[in-house]
């Protein structure tokens, strides 16, 4: 529209974090992902990215062996969080949060479920090892 001003950044970015695996990985991703929406101006998205990311990383530390990678990209008003992992295997489908209540595990899931606005995953190779790369997007609304 125009005259209309937006608050939200027009450049595109993407940062990638290695992490190892080990459980701190997770702080270490919320903490970077803070800095990250921080200096971008986003700060606004941060309680739910974290959120969102911690969840990822966490799945992707806890029920594989090996590396883990944090993604964070920016395009179009849309944030995309995703964390890659080892493990080949497809993930499960989130379930909703009333169906979670019940459940023992995926209460995590049942949550980013509610807060995410997409979500997917695709095969992906990284250093020559094969995994998943798990992602969902967050759109900013004005």
């Amino acid at each position: 529209m125009p005259g209309t001003q937006s608050n939200e950044p027009d450049e595109s970015w993407e940062y990638s974090l290695s992490l190892p695996g080990d459980p701190r990985a997770v702080t270490v991703s919320r903490r970077t992902l803070r800095l990250i929406l921080t200096v971008h101006g986003l700060i606004r998205l941060v309680d739910v990215a974290e959120l969102l990311a911690a969840e990822l990383v966490s799945n992707a530390v806890r029920h594989t062996k090996g590396p883990a990678d944090l993604r964070v990209r920016w395009s179009a008003g849309v944030l995309r969080i995703g964390a890659w992992d080892a493990d080949p295997q497809p993930p499960g489908p989130p379930h909703s949060f009333e169906q979670a209540l019940d459940l023992e595990g995926g209460r995590g899931l049942a949550l980013v479920r509610a807060c995410f606005d997409l979500w997917g995953w695709q095969p992906l190779t990284r250093d020559g090892s094969r995994g998943k790369y798990v992602w969902c997007e967050l759109a900013a609304v004005a």
